[in-house]
């Protein structure tokens, strides 16, 4: 008489045969003193709750390890494809393609994950899962490889793999591990920032913290860690665009990264007013005018005063020459008065085009290179005001700094 054993590990996946045996008698009852082990003499793995990327949430509790994927199947269960599922002939997607000896190997593997994953000790559980996984892709290998990188902090890894263990749905889980690990996937996308990068210039790099996501033109969608991040898009010929960023929790970020050379962030700009050094040179030219014509009035009042003078010396010869009445003095001090404001009024007027020539040389045309994405501030402004008084003459220059 054969008597069929089955021996279930809680807590822990694992993987359910789906080998179809041969037909046989159903097998006699077993009495209760040869019945297995009871599920909970079993140990469990350590619960995975205490893993800091899903303490924000304590009112879900902690999914327990998927249950055992399917064994590799034998020659007589190939009949039906090896995407024949050992339960009422169902196809198992998860198993296509997969050969007996590639799922015995994940097997062997997957059941040292468990024994790693209850010591516990996660980091072996991981390599031990991800050798499974290179021989067999199946969800419940995710979902503990997700449990084990959930201990070690690591919820970007996690993510991934609780998604990889949702991408059949709970066929190849049981509904309660699906919806635990439906629980924690949405928990952990809170605490990660989400990204979309688009990049349309042709052969750009696009990377991410250094990693390369893509040659545009490209999309890149995802989740990472939330806090500072470095977004660059690099290509030959183009000025590097590089983003330093800090990136929120639970939202997501869009970014439009654009190339430009050199010429393109290129400007040509004048401190002022393309007019204001020309103003500044009419009005020197001005004052000068003016100092011009004062002195030729000056010459004007001398020569009067000469004419005065001579005529009355000519009128008194033998008087010891022409007396300086008030009106010769009056005349004479018109002349000195008028001669030197003319010269304060050349003075002036020299320096101010000496300043409009140098304000004219200033405000040439200047490249300069723009700042993407940066706004910046207001500018200073530039004031210039010549004056002009009987004691002197010169320029006022005022600086007012944003």
């Amino acid at each position: 008489m054969r008597i069929a054993l089955t021996l279930l590990l809680l807590g822990v996946p694992q993987l359910a045969f789906a080998a179809a045996a041969p037909k046989k008698k159903p097998p006699a009852k077993t009495p209760p003193a040869q019945t297995a082990p009871a599920p909970a003499e079993t140990p469990a793995p350590v619960e995975p709750a205490a893993a800091a990327p899903v303490t924000a949430a304590p009112a879900v509790k902690p999914p327990g390890p998927a249950p055992r994927p399917a064994a590799p199947a034998g020659p007589k269960a190939q009949v039906g494809g090896a995407g024949q599922n050992s339960l009422e002939g169902g196809k198992r997607p998860w198993a296509e393609g997969v050969s007996p000896a590639e799922q015995t190997l994940a097997l062997d593997l997957f059941r040292e994950g468990n024994n790693a994953l209850k010591e516990p000790n996660f980091s072996r559980a991981v390599i031990k899962y991800r050798e499974a996984l290179a021989h067999w892709d199946h969800p419940a290998i995710h979902y503990n490889l997700a449990l084990a990188l959930l201990n070690l902090d690591q919820p970007l890894e996690t993510h991934e793999q609780f998604v990889a263990s949702l991408k059949y749905g709970a066929a190849p889980l049981d509904s309660d591990k699906f919806e635990q690990a439906t629980r924690y996937k949405a928990l952990l996308e809170k605490q990660l920032a989400g990204v979309d990068i688009r990049c349309n210039m042709e052969g750009a790099t696009v990377k991410l913290d250094g990693k390369t996501l893509y040659v545009a033109p490209g999309r890149y969608t995802g989740l990472t860690t939330a806090g500072p991040h470095s977004i660059v898009a690099t290509k030959e010929g183009y000025i590097t665009n590089e983003l330093s960023l800090p990136l929120p929790a639970g939202e997501t970020k869009v970014f439009e990264l654009n190339l430009l050379t050199t010429d393109d962030l290129t400007e040509y700009k004048r401190l002022w007013p393309q007019y204001v050094p020309y103003v500044v040179l009419v009005v020197g030219a001005v004052v000068a005018g003016s100092g011009l014509g004062m002195h030729l009035g000056a010459r004007r009042v001398y020569s009067i005063y000469d004419n005065q003078v001579s005529g009355c010396a000519a009128e008194s010869p033998f008087q010891g020459g022409c007396r300086l009445t008030p009106q010769l003095a009056s005349q004479k001090q018109s002349g000195d008065i008028l001669q030197t404001a003319a010269f304060a009024a050349y003075a002036v007027g020299g320096a101010v085009v000496v300043i409009g020539a140098a304000l004219l040389y200033a405000n040439r045309l200047q490249p300069y290179r723009i700042t993407v994405g940066i706004t910046s501030g207001q500018k200073a402004q530039v004031s210039l005001l010549p004056w002009l008084s009987p004691w002197g003459g010169g320029a006022a220059l005022g600086v007012e700094l944003p």
